[in-house]
């Protein structure tokens, strides 16, 4: 699933492309993806708007339009994917919308397995888009200050892999960099947050933000489906030191990475340097 870094990417490089863009046509060939509201509903109030900017809140696409009235809320999830073709270029098999411009070029919004959402809503309804509403703080904004991240810390007794996962604590971070984060800050997968040092937490703090400015920078993780807007494939799964690497040495101290279920989830960890 794309995370905060590839959704931060498509966000920045769309931005300029569609700014001043405005939407004649609207086909959805597959009305699965879409989360609010009604079919009809989505293609005729979509029709006409002017797009402003785009933005991002946790791992959601926010498409603002000239009016103020309305957002378009796109959530690629695990396989989506949302690609700015000229109009000439044919539809691929599994794009279920597309949004047509006034310029003969389309925004397209492809999903191998249906699980993303797109959601036309008012701007005083976000309850209607999805957990947008929910989120917790985003990682890299000001707010997110280690004073804060230390009182969050000490109300939970969880493991801190997946509370760090969980949109309604910190919005944005999954699986890849969750891993990265705390392999850097020497801390395992399964440890309990409200345990964690003082020293642990300022690394931690400290990774977190860092692995995420690097993963931003680098145009995210391209593993499997992730490419930004224009089909380009990010750059940082060079830098990756234990997710997917189950079985490989250490890129440290040569220790054999190991993965393990945590509520559910795979965490990689290096059990030598995160002690």
């Amino acid at each position: 699933m794309p995370e905060l870094p590839e959704v931060q990417t498509i966000v920045t490089g769309l931005n300029d492309i569609l700014k001043g863009k405005t939407i004649t046509s609207t086909y959805i060939y597959d009305d699965m993806v879409i989360g609010y509201p009604e079919k009809e509903q989505f293609i005729e109030k979509s029709r006409g708007k002017k797009i402003m900017s785009l933005s991002r809140k946790g791992k959601y696409i926010i498409v603002n339009f000239d009016n103020n009235q309305y957002r378009l809320v796109i959530h690629l999830r695990m396989s989506g994917k949302l690609l700015y073709k000229e109009r000439q270029e044919g539809r691929e098999k599994h794009t279920h919308v597309v949004f047509e411009f006034n310029d003969n070029t389309d925004l397209r919004f492809n999903n191998v397995r249906k699980f993303g959402r797109l959601y036309l809503i008012k701007d005083d309804k976000f309850e209607n888009a999805g957990n947008i509403d929910n989120l917790g703080l985003e990682p890299l904004s000001d707010k997110f200050n280690l004073k804060l991240f230390k009182e969050m810390l000490n109300k939970r007794k969880g493991m801190i892999k997946p509370l760090l996962m969980n949109q309604e604590f910190i919005a944005g971070i999954g699986n890849i960099y969750a891993d990265e984060a705390l392999f850097l800050a020497k801390i395992r997968p399964d440890r309990k947050a409200n345990n964690l040092k003082e020293k642990e937490i300022r690394e931690l703090y400290k990774q977190l933000r860092k692995i995420l400015q690097k993963g931003i920078k680098m145009g995210g993780t391209s593993i499997s489906d992730y490419v930004n807007a224009l089909g380009e494939t990010g750059k940082f799964q060079k830098e990756l030191n234990v997710y997917q690497r189950e079985g490989q040495k250490c890129k440290i101290c040569s220790e054999e990475i190991q993965k393990k279920k945590i509520s559910g989830r795979s965490a990689r960890f290096c059990p030598n340097c995160q002690k």
